[in-house]
């Protein structure tokens, strides 16, 4: 069974990689009013991915 987590984190990796490479706003360091969220989930979910791979 695939992990969730880790299936989440890809899914938000991916989405906000779609949208970075066609938005012409949003930077490594500053977000559009679009991107703001998608880099925010996508933080969120590696956060909490890596932070359960250091308890392993």
């Amino acid at each position: 069974m695939a992990d969730d987590l880790y299936t989440r984190y890809l899914a938000a990796d991916r989405t906000w990689r779609a949208h970075r490479s066609g938005c012409s706003t949003c930077t490594d360091r500053t977000h559009c009013k679009t991107g703001a969220p998608l880099y925010e989930a996508f933080a969120r979910l590696q956060d909490a991915y890596l932070q359960r791979q250091k308890k392993r």
